[in-house]
This record gives structure tokens, sequence and C-alpha cells, in this order.
């Protein structure tokens, strides 16, 4: 009952859901048609959105039709309705058929209910909310065909809270119509109007553009519906999520001692495949032993993790093992996947990968860290996890013991890398206000706005001081042309993710005033980003305390210093 409420104020909210706004015009066309025709919608979208929901999978597979062939079906018909509203011929053939199906006296106004409730049914074919916690543990359960009666109230609580915004826009569409004269006299030519938008809204979802739009505006926006699903981060929506669950990320095993964690949530994310044909599913997978990683590519600790499973990946894939990483973006940059594919080709990703940019997958796990690892049997289930880096040998040796448990024969010999020691006494520093510490320039703060700072002292280990103009937004800082940081760490290696915003930028990197030597990605101690992506800036014989300057030329954003 505490998940059904919650999901049912979800649900009211996710109307303003960035994953929603392609198909809002679509909604707003029910304000037009007869008296009745928006409850028609929202009944329909109710029905059709649980039903589908709860039983896509099982139909799916029993059916044996591809899964976006009810999606296609939808489109079609959003198309056919767009059609009878921008050609009053066949508005006039749909009206004569509609009243032979309908038993009605001669004459009575016409409400329209049929036609909304095939809208409204095509709707729930389509909306693909951007879930929060509730709505992704409930969509895994689905997809796993494992549905109980929570499930089901769940999501009828949460369909109902969306009908509820759906059907004031229509309404409040209805009334504008019918208080302004002058609309209500051009219905006709208003009806086109929504045709036609209607047909370029259910193309573009066939097409796939709405998805293209949606990436779009979270990466212009990165910040945009982030708080719509906070409702659902209270400790008593998590508790009873890991009652529903059984999964309990607080306890993290160790030595590797295998248990049995339950089954492991489908892959719920909508997001694009990279490095595989087909989209992988958990029903697909039974009999194999997956590893699944969840990580994001600017992460250095994500990027440490890479070589041993690198390295597992080309030793037991032919034995039994599947990885899949589930790249759940921590940067705005990271959600474009032109971005994430030229990343998997530079980090030498040789598994699948599939976008998550919505977190779906990340809250289906009750996941929390970058990077983190749920290995599964063959039967399904998550029988070890582990957090962080470290502990290579005993995530191998969980590998090749579920590997004997399915039957697979393991090599004699253990997938070797060498390890990657990591020194340092300083801890990840954010730039960007929502996370900064350490800050040390004499200046006022102002947040999201330009402002001259100045260095006020020598930095200590993790302090950090700027000079020139800049500006301080919520994730990272900005040049506004030229600028310098200074930054105290004690470290071997210092790490940093940068994003270059104008053509032919450059940073010069000194340590304690003399040039930095030269990295895999800088030249004589400078580096020319040219790509949004996480920076190796120096690297010394040895860990210590030092002073860093980074003195910029051109506009540049910096997100997040990493040591090592």
């Amino acid at each position: 009952m505490i998940l059904a409420f919650f999901a049912f104020l979800s649900g009211i909210v996710t109307i303003l859901s960035p994953c929603i706004l392609p198909v809002l015009p679509i909604i707003l066309s029910g304000s037009l048609g007869g008296k009745r025709k928006p409850l028609g919608v929202v009944t329909g979208f109710v029905f059709s959105f649980s039903l589908f929901t709860l039983i896509l999978s099982t139909l799916v597979q029993n059916l044996k039709i591809p899964p976006d062939t009810l999606r296609l079906t939808a489109v079609i018909i959003i198309v056919v309705f767009g059609l009878i509203l921008f050609i009053p011929f066949l508005q006039q053939q749909f009206e004569i058929l509609a009243s032979r199906l309908v038993s009605r006296k001669k004459g009575s106004p016409k409400n329209g209910f049929g036609g909304g409730l095939l809208t409204g049914a095509s709707l729930g074919l389509l909306w693909t909310p951007c879930v929060g916690p509730i709505m992704a543990s409930v969509i895994s359960l689905a997809v796993s065909q494992q549905v109980d009666g929570g499930a089901v109230l769940i999501i009828t609580a949460y369909s109902l809270g969306t009908a509820l915004p759906m059907l004031a826009v229509m309404l409040g569409g209805r009334k504008i119509l019918t208080r302004f004269p002058k609309l209500s006299s051009r219905t006709a030519l208003i009806q086109r109007v929504f045709g036609a938008i209607m047909i370029i809204a259910g193309l573009s979802v066939g097409f796939g553009l709405d998805r293209k739009f949606q990436s779009a505006v979270l990466t212009a926006f990165p910040n945009y519906g982030s708080g719509l699903t906070s409702i659902e981060n209270s400790r008593l929506v998590s508790e009873a999520l890991n009652k529903r669950t059984e999964l309990s990320i607080d306890n993290e095993p160790s030595n590797g001692k295998l248990e049995n964690y339950g089954p492991a949530p489908e892959i719920i994310t909508d997001g694009r495949w990279f490095n595989t044909e087909e989209p992988l599913t958990m029903a697909g997978l039974k009999g194999r032993v997956v590893l699944i990683d969840f990580w994001t590519y600017s992460c250095v600790n994500c990027v440490r993790t890479l070589p041993y499973l690198r390295a597992w990946h080309e030793a037991y894939a032919d034995e039994g093992l599947v990885i899949i990483g589930v790249h759940s973006p921590e940067f705005a940059f990271e959600r474009d996947a032109g971005n994430l594919q030229q990343a998997i080709s530079d980090l030498e990703v040789l598994w699948p990968v599939v976008q998550d940019n919505s977190f779906g997958q990340w809250r289906a796990y009750s996941n929390r860290y970058w990077p983190a690892h749920y290995f599964i049997d063959a039967e399904g289930n998550i029988r070890y996890f582990h957090f962080g880096e470290g502990e290579y040998e005993t995530s191998e040796q969980v590998i090749r013991e579920l590997l004997r448990e399915a039957g697979h024969k393991t090599t004699t010999r253990s997938a070797t890398v060498k390890q990657i020691e990591v020194e340092s006494s300083t801890p990840e520093l954010y730039l960007g206000y929502r996370r900064a510490s350490g800050f040390l320039s004499e200046s006022t703060k102002l947040n999201d706005s330009a402002a001259s700072y100045s260095f006020s002292s020598v930095p200590g280990n993790g302090e950090w001081n700027l000079q020139g103009r800049w500006v301080i937004r919520k994730d990272f800082i900005e040049t506004e042309a030229n600028g310098s940081l200074e930054l105290g760490f004690n470290a071997g290696n210092v790490y940093l993710v940068i994003e270059p915003v104008s053509e032919n930028s450059s940073v010069k990197v000194l340590i304690d005033g003399i040039p930095a030597a030269g990295t895999t990605d800088s030249e004589s101690g400078v580096i020319y980003p040219d790509k949004s992506r996480l920076y190796h800036l120096a690297e010394l014989t040895e860990a210590g305390p030092h002073v860093l300057r980074l003195v910029t030329e051109g506009k540049i954003r910096f997100y997040a210093f990493t040591f090592g």
C-alpha cells in the first residue's frame, strides 16, 4: 500500500517527465471531439498501460512476435486518427462507421468515447516514463514473469495517477476552445492542425525520433526532470522496496561466499545497445553466467576495473560467461550515444553495453555505486555482488565457481592482470557547487553567474583556488575565456573530467611550478581536449604532496578530479 500510494503520486508528476514530452501533442488532441472523448482516452490509457506493462513479456514470448510490433501498431492507430482529423472526407466516413457501431438515436451528439478509447490504448503502448525505483521494480518483475497482486496494485495506482493530469490537460484544452468564440468558430481548422500534429508525432515515434528528442532535451537541460522521482527516494519507500525485492545492498558479501539474493531484475532500460546485434534479456541468457557491470566512462574507478573485465571476458566468454555493461551516466555529456560509442572504442570495451540514461536499470538493482558488479548464476539468481575497485581475485573465483555449477568447463589457470596500485590520500573532488568542497578563492561565489576570482593562499591537500573569470555551475566550473586553477594533492596520478566548449582550447599542466611530464593525454605538459571525457593530467614517479596549476586557453569545463 505504501508503494501504491507513492506510485500514484509519481504518476501525477510523470506528465512533466522529459520522456513524455514527445507524446504530449497526442494527449492535447483529446480536447477535440465529443464530450466523453477525454474520458475514453484516460480509460483506454489506464487499461492499456497497466495490462501491457504486466503481461508484455509473456505475450511476446508466447506469440513469438517482435517486442516493437505492439508499439508499431500504436503508431499506426495514432497516424490513422491524425489523418481522420486532417482530412474531412475521412472524418465523415469515420463518423458514419461509428454511428453504425454505436447504437444511439438519430441526431444525438456524438460522444467520442470509442475514438478516445483507441487513442488512449495507443498511448498506453507508447508511454515510456523515466521510471523511478518503484516502477523499475514492478517492470523488472513483469519482464521476468513474476507478477503478483502487489505489482498489479502498484501499476494500476501509477496509471490512475498519470490519468489525472492527462484528463486535466484535455479538459483544459476543451475549456479554452469553448471560452473563446473565435476559436470555437474555427474548430474545423483546429482539428486539421491537431491532425497534422498527431501524424507528425506518430511518425516521429515510429522512426525513433522521440527518443532522440528526449536525449537532446536531457543533453541541453541535464537537470530537467531529475527531481520528478525524488518523492520515491524516501526511507519509507526504500524499506518497502527491499521487502519486495529481497535484495539488500547494505551487507556486501565477502571472501567469495555464494548466497542466493533472489532473481536478477530483467534488463528494462530502453537505451541503445553496443557490441551486440540484438538486445540481451535475462530470459535469453538462462544457462549462462552473467556479470552485470554498472559503470560510467569518465569515472576513473570504473576505468581501472576494465582491464580485469577484459581479461575475464577473453578467458571465460567461450566457457559460458557473459558480461553486460550498464552505462549509467554521471555527467550530462556521457548521455550522448556518440560520446559513449567513442569511449567504448577508446577503452577497448569488448562486451555488450546498454545505455541507462534514465537510470531505470540502476534503480531496478537499487544500486548506489560506480563501479558495481553483480554476479548471476545460470538459473538467473544473484549470487554475489561487489562495489568499487579491488577484490579481483575473489571476483574471478566467483566466476569460476558459478561456471562449474552450471556445468561449464573452466581453464586450469586464472586470467592474470597486473595489479593496479592506487597511491593517493586525496579524495575525489567535484568542482560544481552541488558537491564542491575545499574551495578557497577570495570572492563571493555567484552560482551560475560569471565572477572574477583570485588565488588566496597556497592550497593544502584537497583544496583548490581559481584565478580569472569563471562560472561555477551545478556540476562543473567553466572559464569565460582564459583562467587558472590551483589544487593541492597527495598522489602519484591526477585525472580530470574535461569538456571542451570552444575549438582549439588547451590546458597547460604545471606541478610545483614546473611543466608536467607528458602522459597519454598530454604533449609536454599541455592537453588539447577534443572530447568530453576523463583526462590523465600528471603521472609522478611516486606519490607525495604537490601543488597542481592548470592554465587554460579557450572556453573549457572542468567537472571532477580523481587521483591514484
